[in-house]
């Protein structure tokens, strides 16, 4: 039997299309990004143009799924590692990748927005940001060069440092996303772009992100488990 709260995957003549819809706050569990790292292989598999990501309606993502950040500490490393090997291969994928932010986007669906190559937010009452500090969390090692490559230099220390979260068109000011739109426009404007990058020819397309990002996510990813091993229980 399909679970239905899992991210679901269709192919839209040629785009990718992952819609988050847990009927939640599409939290990032350990079942969640196995399904989005296996989707991500059926893209490839499929041979998409671009890769398209949804949320549902006014709910991008809130993170990590609080019941495993929460257990015990050895699960929520571990989930934290696999998030951070996700969003690193996401922010490298070999095709353009289009971020629909339908709603609130904060933690790892910041995170998210970052990792994608152009962000498309519904216009609304949402909140974005990197929330870590502000539940005594620090922030990873990896999620900085994320934020450096995306944000803007006069907001970087108020976004991570500060936890500073934003609306809509703040996330736009600072650099979480490019374009802000009506709702009802989004999922077409999401899917517009990818086809329009998708148009681009692949082979130059992945070997010019992977000329500007390989060493970043390799370095990262070296350091990852390491860095997670001082990693405590969040204080909630």
């Amino acid at each position: 039997m399909t679970d239905e709260t899992l991210p679901r995957y269709q192919i839209d003549d040629g785009i990718a299309v992952i819609t988050l819809d847990d009927g939640k706050a599409n939290a990032f569990s350990t079942a969640t990004l196995v399904t989005l790292e296996s989707l991500l292989d059926q893209a490839a598999a499929d041979d998409a143009q671009a890769l398209v990501l949804v949320g549902r309606p006014g709910k991008f993502s809130a993170g990590f799924a609080l019941d495993e950040m929460t257990g015990n500490v050895t699960d929520m490393r571990a989930l934290v590692v696999r998030g951070a090997r996700f969003w690193l291969r996401l922010y490298g994928l070999g095709v353009p990748t289009v971020a629909a932010c339908t709603g609130h986007a904060l933690a790892g669906g910041a995170l998210t927005l970052l990792s994608c190559d152009r962000r498309i937010a519904a216009d609304g009452p949402a909140k974005i940001g990197l929330t870590a500090v502000a539940i005594c969390l620090p922030l990873p090692k990896f999620a900085f060069p994320l934020a450096e490559d995306r944000l803007t230099r006069p907001a970087l220390t108020a976004a991570t440092i500060g936890a500073q979260v934003y609306d809509p068109a703040g996330a736009l000011e600072v650099g979480y996303v490019d374009q802000v739109v009506a709702a009802d426009e989004l999922e077409a404007t999401a899917l517009a772009e990818a086809r329009r990058l998708g148009a681009l020819d692949t082979a130059a397309y992945a070997a010019t992100k992977r000329n500007a990002r390989a060493d970043l996510i390799d370095r990262e990813l070296a350091r990852v488990v390491e860095d997670m091993e001082s990693l405590e229980l969040p204080k909630l």
